[in-house]
């Protein structure tokens, strides 16, 4: 049973910066893709970022978040990160992290995804 954990959330004003972590226990697969959502007020859950446990290799959505974005893992310590730079006020939602067996360039929808995290939120004030 695979169990995920973020923590970093907080309260950040705008221009400011966060980091969010992941840590990922429980798990056999020596291959899958863990990922960021986001789901803010009145909003459905969205994808913001991906990461291939092996490889590294990333992908965002939209492209232009990983301007402000970062996603980042650390394979000894069964990590993954998030880094955000340059808050908005729009980015203020509930952060989840997620794990999928399919690969990061398609792992972009909730679907794909068989664990989650339970979230941490992170409010950005004007």
């Amino acid at each position: 049973q695979v169990s995920l954990e973020e923590s970093g959330g907080g309260l950040v004003q705008a221009g400011g910066s966060l980091r969010l972590a992941c840590t990922i226990s429980g798990s056999t697969a020596s291959r899958y893709t863990m990922a960021w959502f986001r789901e803010a007020p009145g909003r459905n859950r969205e994808f913001v970022a991906d990461i291939d446990w092996i490889d590294g290799s990333t992908y965002y959505w939209p492209d232009s978040i990983k301007d402000r974005f970062t996603i980042s893992r650390d394979n000894a310590n069964n990590r993954i990160y998030l880094q955000m730079n340059n808050l908005k006020p729009e980015d203020t939602a509930v952060y989840y992290c997620a794990q999928s067996f399919f690969a990061a360039h398609v792992a972009h929808t909730q679907g794909h995804f068989d664990s989650w995290g339970q979230g941490t939120q992170v409010t950005v004030s004007s």
